[in-house]
């Protein structure tokens, strides 16, 4: 069975067993979520689309970590004007292992 949720702006294509990396959730490692915006779900031939979201849809899952990305460099330079500004940014992750599936 597979799901596509909905969290933090972003969608996931999600089965049992997967470990994803979700925007930055209030949760510690060990504690369980569940995500509710179900968008679409799909057992073998059996599909369910939602407009927007599955009725009864929801997919449990157990945080495994919460860290921070790999550091991404902006660089902003102007050629010939003795101008270069540096900066980095490192986004906050939680990685969830789901548990199961349901609709």
């Amino acid at each position: 069975m597979q799901a596509v949720i909905k969290t933090g702006g972003k969608q996931y294509r999600v089965s049992e067993g997967d470990k994803i990396r979700v925007e930055s959730l209030k949760a510690e490692a060990g504690d369980a979520v569940e995500f509710d915006q179900v968008l679409m779900l799909v057992d073998g031939e059996n599909s369910k689309i939602g407009a927007p979201t599955v009725d009864g849809g929801k997919v449990s899952g157990k945080v495994v970590d919460n860290g921070r990305g790999k550091k991404v460099h902006i660089i902003k330079f102007r050629r010939r004007k003795h101008h270069m500004k540096h900066q980095g940014h490192r986004q906050n992750y939680t990685e969830v292992e789901i548990t199961g599936i349901s609709g």
